[in-house]
């Protein structure tokens, strides 16, 4: 079936540049500092990563819908293979900067065609149990490719270590490229006319639905962002908890996320998204409160199951986008909804740094004051119950 094929070869890729990534990705400020780079430089790599975070959402669902699935998965593909190659041979730092532009076109330029292409193959009862594999196979290789790549830096030093990773990342990203384009059948709305709305045009055109849910997830992430740098420096200075045992602590983290895809997203199938969008939301703004009062390690375990269990809902949240996204127009849709919430989040570690001076418990705290009004924002969506399973 051209669907389910077309689904496969999606998860191929995802997998398969997402392992090779996390080889590397974990250790760039390491590698920066390697070829020379400052504090200050490392810094600004990471603004201009999380610029073009956004800045691609749009351009990429806007390829995808007027040229086609596979001629974006490509395109993005070949793009990112470029990036890994100017920083394998980059002599200096300042070069791999110019490769962050290749790279983050599969990150993020790709991203709206992922959706698009579920949305495309699958109906609506099956789409959030598509996006819990979708999520796994992003998530697992961290868990694989990151100590990988530290034991390559052990064995060949930082520099080598990182270029023979990129390497490998490359040969990788050129298998992919073979399986799409062997692989992958064009089935999405693609043809002349598909792309001819613009930015303002789509979000203008998006269901009063789909526009609260971006007003909601906004605020969660949000304060998702004023309290992500400092957890980790809350839990080692103030709770005394050592490196090595906060590790074990992001571990138990990520280990319930991954757990809990698969059962979230079958639930969201069965009996609807909204539900378990709120419960996830709910669980967001509760993490970095459960970390601020959680007066022993035991506390803190418990405070980081909760924080794994707000990706809970992460599958439902995307069927909704892609539910309530115009068959014509969907992959720019998502590159628009994820283009501003994206853009609204940068500042957002800034401010818990201003927080973090004042007192270090604010950003926890405020964190959560915007995450509960994120999480009142989606309860007040009107009920659209052609977003739900029937």
């Amino acid at each position: 079936m051209r669907s389910s094929r077309n689904v496969t070869i999606l998860a191929i890729s995802l997998f398969g540049l997402a392992l090779g990534e996390e080889l590397w990705q974990t250790y760039m400020p390491a590698y920066l500092t390697a070829l020379g780079a400052s504090g200050v430089a490392v810094g600004l790599f990471g603004s201009l990563r999380d610029f073009l975070d956004s800045a691609y959402q749009y351009p990429g669902g806007w390829l995808a819908d007027r040229f086609g699935r596979r001629r974006a998965l490509l395109t993005f593909t070949l793009i990112a293979i470029a990036g890994y190659a100017i920083y394998a041979i980059a002599p200096t730092w300042p070069i791999v900067f110019l490769g962050l532009f290749g790279v983050m076109a599969w990150k993020s330029g790709a991203f709206p065609t992922t959706f698009a292409v579920i949305g495309d193959s699958l109906p609506k009862n099956r789409r959030a149990v598509a996006f819990s594999v979708q999520s796994i196979l992003i998530r697992l290789p961290r868990v694989i490719g990151a100590p990988l790549g530290g034991l390559l830096i052990v064995s060949a030093g930082m520099a080598a270590g990182i270029r023979t990773s990129l390497t490998i990342t490359i040969v990788l990203a050129l298998i992919v490229i073979v399986v799409q384009f062997f692989g992958f059948r064009e089935e999405g709305p693609a043809g002349p006319g598909a792309g001819d709305a613009r930015f303002r045009e789509v979000l203008a055109g998006m269901p009063a639905t789909l526009t609260r849910l971006l007003m909601a997830e906004c605020l969660i992430r949000i304060g998702e962002a004023v309290a992500a740098s400092f957890i980790i420096l809350y839990v080692t200075e103030e709770r005394h908890v050592s490196p090595a045992a906060y590790g074990m602590l992001y571990a138990v983290q990520q280990s319930v996320s991954i757990a809990s895809y698969f059962p979230g997203g079958r639930m969201a199938d069965l009996s609807g998204r909204r539900p378990i969008v709120a419960l996830t939301f709910v669980f967001f703004a509760t993490f970095p409160l459960a970390v601020r009062f959680a007066p022993s390690v035991p506390w803190l375990v418990a405070a980081f199951v909760i924080g794994g269990l707000k990706e809970i809902g992460e599958p439902a949240r995307k069927s909704l986008i892609v539910d309530f996204s115009p068959d014509d127009r969907r992959a720019r849709t998502v590159g628009v909804y994820y283009t501003i919430r994206n853009l609204l989040v940068v500042p957002a570690g800034a401010l818990g740094g201003l927080l973090w001076q004042r007192a270090r418990h604010l950003p926890l705290e405020v964190a959560c004051a915007i995450g509960v009004v994120g999480v009142i924002v989606f309860l007040m969506t009107p009920d659209d119950r052609t977003s739900d399973v029937r």
